[in-house]
């Protein structure tokens, strides 16, 4: 009986470290993303479309600007996407017809711009690496404009189909915004965090 007794009490102690070391590693991931994520303003949001991200971005500036402006550019194109099929399929019509041709234009710009500055991102130098971060903020910037200028048409929407689209592109919006906050703090960053790990 004393030995079945051992069994079970070091059966127990094991179980215990293992589940310790099991949460060292989600902790520290979560650390890593809440730590990138503390300059954006939508931090709730950046969190939890970044999370994925934390064990390769750990704690570099550029590795986790290119993870918000690549979940920023999945999110815009899915709403662009929902756009058409609202245009396509006539769900919405009077006066949100030129409101709505004029979101899917934008948007289409959004995306343009969203990969020019992801496309920066990958290929930063420490030669030019100030002039690409000014592109960067400017291309983002101008896809926020953008995002922002769908949204006049939409300022007080009139029923379900309206203020859904509004709160998607208010999604989009606020993706965007903390892409550009990340890439505001690779900014001041400055050139060491190029040989980040």
């Amino acid at each position: 009986m004393p030995m079945a007794n051992a069994n079970v009490y070091l059966t127990f102690l094991l179980l215990i470290c293992l589940l310790k070391s099991g949460q060292s590693a989600p902790n520290a991931a979560s650390n890593y993303v809440q730590d990138a994520c503390s300059v954006t303003r939508y931090r709730a949001l950046c969190i939890n479309s970044l999370t994925s991200f934390s064990s390769t971005a750990k704690t570099s500036p550029s590795k986790w600007a290119r993870a918000g402006v690549s979940v920023t550019i999945g999110e815009t194109k899915n709403v662009a996407l929902y756009l058409m099929k609202v245009k396509n399929y006539r769900v919405m019509r009077g006066s949100y017809k030129i409101p709505l041709s004029d979101c899917i234009e934008c948007f289409q710009n959004a995306i343009d711009q969203l990969h020019g500055s992801l496309g920066v991102l990958r290929k930063l130098s420490a030669r030019n690496f100030y002039t690409q971060m000014g592109d960067v903020t400017t291309w983002l910037s101008a896809a926020l404009t953008d995002q922002e200028t769908c949204l006049d048409g939409f300022e007080n929407p009139r029923g379900r189909q309206a203020k859904m689209l509004r709160n998607r592109v208010l999604r989009s919006s606020y993706l965007t915004s903390n892409a550009l906050a990340l890439v505001n703090k690779l900014a001041t960053s400055g050139l060491e965090s190029l040989n980040d790990p």
